[in-house]
């Protein structure tokens, strides 16, 4: 059964979210400022780095990693010279 998790940061003035729809096939979507920047997909529970730019001058590469499970799902935004950020689940 194929269930969707959202997750929501704010980072150097930007909004990023991610939304991973679990099942077999694990995918991920991530954006930034509202517009579709990143996907990648994944199997079961293995996890998947998403690599998406920030729109600074000049643009700031980022990641969001997302472990789809065991349990339930978790993100994480890795900036460089900054420590990995928990996203922060979100219900829509």
């Amino acid at each position: 059964m194929r269930r969707r998790h959202h997750f929501h940061i704010d980072h150097a003035g930007h909004s990023v979210s991610a939304t991973v729809e679990t099942g077999r096939r694990v995918e991920v979507e991530i954006l930034v400022d509202g517009k579709e920047t990143g996907h990648g997909t994944t199997h079961h529970d293995r996890p998947v780095t998403v690599q998406v730019e920030l729109p600074t001058d000049p643009p700031t590469a980022v990641s969001v990693r997302a472990t789809p499970g065991p349990g339930v799902p978790r993100c994480l935004l890795e900036a460089p010279d900054a420590v990995p950020q928990v996203m922060s689940p979100r219900r829509y």
